[in-house]
Formats: C-alpha cells, structure tokens, sequence
C-alpha cells in the first residue's frame, strides 16, 4: 500500500518597499520556514512566488502596502490564483517585544494573514476602477492647483500697480483668468508693472489650462462610471465624481467586500461600540477610507439642499432633539447602504 503524504500548506508573508522585498513563510501552525529577500521588479515578483511555493502548498500571502509599493506584487500573486490579503499594519505588540526590522514585519503580515487577523482581500487594481483612480488624482491635484492660482491672481492684482488693481478687482473667478491671459505685456521701462503683468498673463494661462484638464477628466470619469455601474448614476445625488470615488473605495473585485456593513465599515459611517457597564453608547467611526467618507457627504448634502424625502427626514429628526451634524451621519449611513447594490455593476 502506498501512502501520499499531503503537500504542507504554506502561508506568506511580504514587507514591501520601493527597491526591496522581504518576504516570510510560515508552515500550518505558524512555525517559520524561511525569510528572503527579492528585487521589487516582475523578476523579483517570480523569483518570490517560486521561494514561498517551494516550502509547500501556497494559497495565502499578507502583503502590506497593497496601495503603494506593493501594488504591483499583489497584482501578480492574485494573478497567479493566490488570496492577496491586505495587511494594514504591523502588530505593535510584536514590536515592542522584537524591534523594528523588514524580516519582523513580514512575519507578523504572514502571521496575520494565517492567524485570520487580517481578512481583507487586497484590490486588485486592474480595471476601469483603477482607470478612475488614477484621473481622480489628475482632477484633485488640478483642483488644488487651480485654488492656489485663483488666490495668487487675487494677490498680485491686489498689490500691484493701481490700474491693475482697477481693471481686474471686480472680475470673478470665472472671468479672471481669461482677462490676465488674453494679456499682452510690454516692457514699457518699468520693472515692477512688466513683471506684474508677465505674471498675471502666466497664471492666466495656467488657469485656463488647469480648467482644460479637469473638463477632460470628468468627461472621461462620467464615461468610466457609467460603464462600470450605470444604477449608480441614477441614485440621487450621485454623479460622476462621487460615484468614482465610492467605486474606487470599493476596487475592481466589489466581491471582497463582505457584506453592506463592512462597506459602512470602509466608508467609516459605521458607528463604534463604546458600551461599558450599563451604558450603551455608540461613537464616532474616525477611520475608513476618506475619500468614498467624503463622497458621501457631498451626496448627503445635495439631497439635504433638493431632495424632499431628506428633507422631511431632516425636520422630523431636528424636532426629536437630533443636532444635524448626528443627522448627517445617520443620513450618510442610509446613502452607504443605498449605493452598495451598485457597486457590483
């Protein structure tokens, strides 16, 4: 009679960096088989699959910085059929006891993803979601820019010479930046006035060009949403920018998301437990992800300015004693819960 001995399952553990690696393996009951290191490059990515595989049967590996540097490693082992969990932190205990080190911190993301401490599945960042996510960066890095020019416009006309001040005090926002680029400055002898007016005319321009590059992003996010999750757009308050940001919260695989509450839980508008005793209270959820927290508030807050329902909802609630600031929470609740059918496409 010949007896098959079963392959040993392997779980792995990753502490990413921009240049390096560090990987941990760790046997069924979480004794440690081995730590090495491996070039964040698509060879080094095969090199570490093929060093956890050899120890066993490998079917689960905790990466951290599945968001950063660590992206592109978890697309590969997801790639390869592996469950990607993302570990979010080292374990502190472990450090106190055992120091900071590359080595330690890949065998706690091994520990966490063996132990089930961490469950989360990494996203897998290879769709249209990660398309979103990467205009949504163009979009808000042009947003920020476009306040800071709009503000140096101000200044400078402000502080320059007066016949600047008079002929673009008043504009708006919208106007100014086509008044200061249709400009046309000649060095009349005067160093001050020729570089005010030089500067105006760039920031001008600047503007213009800032505001070209949001219109194209939008165009092409609204194309992006609704091709992924057209039932999303049609829930009131949504559109193109919100909608992004919720689908991008959620990544390309939705499915890892277990349940309506875990979604609450990721947009942080899941109240926390804080009972002791015979009070039983609930307090605010400051973690989760920011970005899909604040979509939801400009979505809470368009159906608080148009949307009757809510706005019954309000009054009813202002009348029992509620501040609108414990409304808007509850209100971003119901909205989590609206939008997470959608989220599947």
């Amino acid at each position: 009679m010949t007896i098959v001995e079963a392959a040993r399952l392997v779980t792995g553990g990753v502490d990413t960096h921009l240049d390096v690696h560090v990987a941990a393996a760790l046997d069924p009951v979480g004794g440690l088989l081995g730590v090495e290191s491996f070039p964040a490059s698509p060879v080094g990515y095969r090199r570490l699959h093929a060093w956890l595989s050899s120890f066993g049967d490998l079917r689960r590996v905790g990466v951290e910085g599945t968001g950063a540097y660590g992206a592109g490693l978890a697309r590969f082992l997801a790639g390869q059929g592996l469950e990607v969990i993302e570990v979010d932190r080292p374990n502190r205990q472990a450090r106190r006891s055992h120091g900071k080190s590359d080595p330690v911190d890949a065998i706690e993301a091994a520990r966490a993803a063996l132990s089930r401490r961490a469950t989360g599945l990494a996203k897998s960042r290879d769709g249209t979601v990660e398309a979103m996510r990467a205009l949504l960066v163009v979009k808000r890095s042009a947003r920020d820019a476009r306040i800071a020019t709009v503000n140096q416009l101000r200044h400078l006309c402000i502080t320059g010479p007066d016949d600047l001040r008079e002929r673009f005090g008043g504009l708006s926002a919208i106007m100014l930046p086509r008044a200061t680029a249709a400009m046309r400055p000649r060095d009349s002898g005067d160093p001050v006035a020729y570089a005010t007016r030089l500067s105006l005319q760039m920031l001008g321009r600047r503007m213009l060009l800032l505001d070209d590059q949001i219109k194209q992003v939008e165009r092409r996010l609204g194309e992006l949403v609704k091709q992924t999750s057209p039932g999303l757009l049609a829930v009131y308050g949504v559109g193109p920018d919100t909608g992004a940001s919720l689908l991008v919260a959620a990544g390309d695989n939705p499915e890892r998301l277990r349940s309506e509450a875990a979604w609450a839980h990721l947009c942080g508008v899941a109240p926390i437990q804080a009972s002791s005793g015979k009070v039983a209270r609930y307090r605010l959820n400051r973690g989760g992800d920011r970005m899909a927290n604040a979509a939801l508030w400009g979505i809470v807050f368009a159906r608080i300015v148009s949307h009757q329902p809510t706005q019954v909802y309000l009054e009813r609630r202002l009348k029992e004693g509620r501040s609108k600031r414990e409304i808007v929470r509850c209100l971003k609740r119901y909205v989590a819960r609206e939008v997470y059918p959608h989220l599947r496409g």
